[in-house]
């Protein structure tokens, strides 16, 4: 049997209170579990920009997962920040860090929910900071339902790595988010779209593995989530 290669998962931070009285971290068990199942050793990252470089030598792989927090709009000059956005700078500080650390040495990445919105942002991309004061007639892309039920479809771009790896023309997402990529970024790729036109997956070419995706594939709703997750650990593990 194959070492599993290892993956670096992105944790989310929070304040004191609940947990515990003082700062903590803290992920769902399904990121880890979903890698784990894909044939990868997840291990969570906290977050250190000074040690990024440190944590990639150890990584085969790199997820940047969602959270409850958005990008600072002056990351990408989306001007005046929305009355909606909440900010963890610490946490963007280190993920964009490991992020395009990664990029720099082409190893593979994986970005879930807003950890798209942050790859595009990495690679030069912009986010739109609240759907629907910009899209019309948009999708309620926060879902009322449950997330571990499909909010809608997606459609995939043909000719695309997701294209590839799915073998579908469409998919069924979860969806949980009130922010979406409004660019992708130089010479990087849409290979998602809702059907109200809100960008849902993104992907650079010139990377052996740089995909993100706006859903939640470690719920497994689609029968080709697994399929996305697999094909990062076989990128991750022939790296």
């Amino acid at each position: 049997m194959s070492k599993r290669p290892v993956i670096g998962l992105t944790l989310d931070a929070e304040q004191p209170g609940g947990y515990s009285k003082m700062p903590w971290y803290a992920l769902r068990e399904n990121y880890f579990s979903a890698i784990a199942d894909a044939g990868g050793l997840p291990v969570g990252l906290p977050h250190d920009p000074v040690l990024a470089a440190e944590y990639l030598a150890l990584c085969d792989g790199i997820l940047v997962t969602g959270g409850a927090f958005d990008v600072d709009p002056a990351l990408y000059g989306g001007g005046t920040q929305h009355e909606t956005v909440v900010l963890k700078p610490g946490r963007t500080d280190f993920e964009l860090a490991v992020t395009r650390g990664a990029l720099r040495a082409d190893k593979p990445l994986l970005g879930i929910c807003g950890g798209e919105q942050l790859l595009a942002v990495a690679m030069g991309g912009t986010l739109v900071q609240h759907i629907p004061d910009v899209v019309a007639g948009a999708l309620a892309h926060e879902q009322p339902n449950p997330r571990t039920e499909a909010g809608h479809d997606v459609g995939i771009t043909p000719n695309t790595l997701l294209a590839r790896i799915v073998g579908a023309a469409r998919m069924s997402v979860n969806s949980a988010h009130h922010q979406a990529v409004a660019t992708a970024g130089p010479g990087a790729v849409v290979n998602a779209i809702a059907p109200d036109g809100v960008i849902e997956g993104i992907e650079h070419p010139q990377y052996r593995f740089a995909l993100g995706v706006q859903w939640h594939p470690e719920y497994q709703i689609d029968p080709n989530d697994i399929a996305i997750l697999r094909a990062f650990v076989e990128a991750a593990r022939h790296g």
